[in-house]
């Protein structure tokens, strides 16, 4: 299976999950996410700079990597550092985004199989 193949699937499957689960379920959720939230924003942050930094090496795009860097890891910092006090509009923003990914990463997973 071909790498973007896999992480066409991981953020169908896994991210689009789990940010439809956090912004579906809302204050509700269990108390043990909001650590993870929290450490999979910086996670995401640190990753993106270092992907951000190789692209521009290369010469190529980071518009992908910004939206992570600039969008996805601060929402996920914020709703994991506020836990139960985060406004609604944060959590209907992660729904947002869960959608976002699967409808991106479905259309590329898609796209690449009638490429073949």
């Amino acid at each position: 299976m071909e790498k973007h193949t896999i992480v066409h699937l991981i953020h169908i499957i896994i991210v689009g999950g789990l940010f439809l689960y956090v912004g579906v379920t809302r204050e509700k959720i269990s108390s043990i996410l909001y650590p993870i939230l929290l450490t999979l924003g910086a996670v995401i942050i640190l990753y993106h700079l270092y992907k951000a930094y190789n692209h521009i090496k290369a010469k190529e795009s980071i518009w992908i990597s910004l939206i992570h860097v600039i969008l996805v890891g601060p929402l996920l910092i914020y709703i994991g550092y506020t836990r139960e006090k985060t406004e609604r509009k944060f959590f209907e923003a992660l729904l947002m985004l869960g959608f976002a990914s699967i409808g991106y990463h479905g259309y590329y997973l898609v796209d690449s199989l009638y490429q073949k």
